[in-house]
């Protein structure tokens, strides 16, 4: 097996609802024998001749033997590109690359671990769960949403989970309240050892911090990170970068795609995103004589 990412053109077996999200399910074997949790595919929209050239990133949800080989993703239905995928069905072509990006990093020993998940990102949860499982981890979860629609995988967790806490903000599902708020008390009563983080950008920012308070390490996926800004998937547009705290000290800003989307969350300079920090390696200089 090759760590190399293959392009193809996928067949759509199917696309389904799922609350307020798509899940589709495509026969690319190529892809399912070469992926690893954590990693993500690229999807081309807008068919053969469209003027679409940049890929929708979406983390996988689970692969499976059937059919020769399949990948299934969930996804939002957010934009032109992500309605023309909504809109696919079965036996339809879809130009496919991956797998992409850095994997989540498996425990040598089995450990207990917490998987916390959002929207449409939790779904990348699922497929790590079962490696876990089959190293003998135990495994449990924490998900959350704003409603009961935006909370991905909800049954799925409390029958595979060893654990498992769903919480709304609206109270629509489980708990009412949000992850942060259940979040500290997950980790005491599962004795985690490490914690795992998919979904929205401000989700990783409490699975890092509270880790951290709980001295436990995190590893986030930066998956929505690639969505909101356009990312092509494979490295070479340049505006997935984000600013990571290595551990000489020295701030350097790297690709979400190509050296994520798995990152330690504490590397991670959260309250930086967006921005080149001055102190990163390579920054932009102040000319001068101007203003400080």
């Amino acid at each position: 097996m090759s760590d190399t990412p293959v392009q193809t053109s996928a067949t759509v077996l199917t696309v389904r609802q799922v609350q307020d999200y798509h899940a589709m399910t495509l026969v690319a074997p190529a892809i399912a024998e070469r992926f690893r949790p954590g990693q993500f595919v690229a999807l081309a929209v807008g068919g053969e001749h469209t003027s679409r050239l940049v890929r929708r990133c979406f983390g996988v949800y689970e692969v499976k033997s059937d059919y020769g080989g399949t990948v299934e993703v969930v996804f939002a239905d957010r934009d032109l590109g992500t309605a023309w995928l909504a809109g696919r069905r079965a036996r339809d072509q879809v130009d496919l690359v991956g797998p992409l990006g850095r994997p989540f990093r498996l425990p040598r020993d089995p450990v207990s671990c917490l998987l916390v998940g959002g929207g449409p990102g939790g779904a990348a949860l699922f497929a790590l769960a079962d490696t876990l499982h089959r190293r003998g981890c135990q495994v449990h979860f924490v998900l959350g949403g704003p409603a009961a629609r935006q909370v991905f995988g909800s049954r799925m967790a409390q029958r595979i989970g060893d654990t498992a806490v769903i919480t709304t903000e609206d109270g629509s599902l489980g708990e009412r309240g949000t992850v942060r708020d259940v979040l500290p008390r997950a980790i005491q009563e599962t004795g985690a050892d490490v914690v795992y983080g998919c979904g929205p950008t401000r989700l990783l920012r409490t699975v890092t911090a509270t880790a951290a308070e709980h001295g436990l390490p995190s590893q986030v996926s930066v998956e929505e990170f690639l969505q909101e800004t356009g990312a092509c998937g494979i490295g070479v547009c340049m505006t997935c970068v984000l600013p990571i705290h290595g551990e000489d000290g020295v701030t350097r800003m790297v690709r979400a795609c190509a050296d994520g989307p798995v990152l330690r969350g504490d590397r991670v300079r959260w309250n930086d995103l967006g921005t080149i920090p001055f102190d990163a390696l390579g920054a932009p200089r102040a000319l001068s004589g101007g203003s400080k």
